[in-house]
């Protein structure tokens, strides 16, 4: 996340010792969309693992009642 939002927001050649107004928004948006996509994969993975654990118990019910 760091070098992506690095690459994408600072230009390789600096002119200032400090980010300017822009660069600090680019980062900014930049690293909300990182956290942003993150959290949604966390829940999903959650959820799908869930789902996986409940597929996974009644199969094994469905073969101990066999």
């Amino acid at each position: 996340m760091t070098q992506a939002c690095h690459r994408k927001c600072v230009p390789p050649h600096y002119k200032e010792s400090e980010l300017s107004k822009g660069e600090c928004v680019c980062l900014d948006r930049c690293v909300a969309k990182y956290l942003e996509v993150h959290e949604r994969m966390g829940k999903k993975l959650t959820e799908l693992s869930l789902q996986d654990e409940e597929l996974l118990k009644r199969m094994q019910q469905g073969s101990g009642t066999a």
